[in-house]
This record gives C-alpha cells, structure tokens and sequence, in this order.
C-alpha cells in the first residue's frame, strides 16, 4: 500500500513538528539553570532532526499542494503537537483560548484546501 504525497507529508511533518516543540521548549523546563548558549547548542542538535524530516516533508506536499496549503498543513500540525506538550510534558492549565485558536487554525485550513 502507497500513501499518497499529501499523507506521507503530513506524517513527516508531524514527526518533525514533535522534534521542533522540543527543540524550541523542552530547555526552558530541562535546561533552566543552564547557560542559554548550552541550551541554543541542544536545540541547534534536537532541530537538526526536525529538518531531516521537514525538508523532504515540503518536497514531497509540494507535488500535490500549493505552498499556501503546505504553510498551513504545517501551522494545523504544530497546534495538534504542541497543545498535548504543553499540557502534558510543560504541566501546562489547559485553557479555553485553545479551542479558539484551533478553530482559527481550521477555519484557516477550510479556506485553503477548499475548491
């Protein structure tokens, strides 16, 4: 069983977003006592691993979708990855603005891969 170009994107993508969540917070928890350059310098290493996966993720949605539905594929994507971080992993309140912001980001969703 092929998955089509749209699919394979997506899950590329949603395994490259779980590397940048962490690349991008993960250290305000671990890392807090830290210098910030050590913390630049893990980000710098766990991002690398989200680019392995983002890059060929662009090139393959690129060969069904538009670069406007490829941005925001990608915005849906690390919502749904990054509200469960913050919740679970970052022990943070889970809040109603959420589910606004997440009809935002499908609204936006709609409206870019209607027609």
């Amino acid at each position: 069983m092929q998955l089509s170009a749209t699919v394979t994107c997506g899950l590329l993508l949603i395994a490259s977003n779980v590397f940048m969540t962490f690349a991008w917070y993960a250290h305000l928890k671990n890392l807090a006592a830290t210098p910030w350059w050590i913390a630049a310098l893990a980000s710098w290493g766990i991002a690398l691993f989200e680019y392995l996966l983002q890059v060929p993720a662009n090139r393959i949605g690129f060969t069904e979708m538009s670069l406007p539905q490829l941005k925001i594929m990608q915005e849906a994507i690390t919502l749904v990855v990054f509200v469960p971080f913050a919740v679970l992993y970052m022990k943070q309140p889970v809040k109603l603005d959420y589910l606004w912001a997440s009809l935002c980001i499908m609204g936006a969703v709609y409206f870019v891969f209607r027609g």
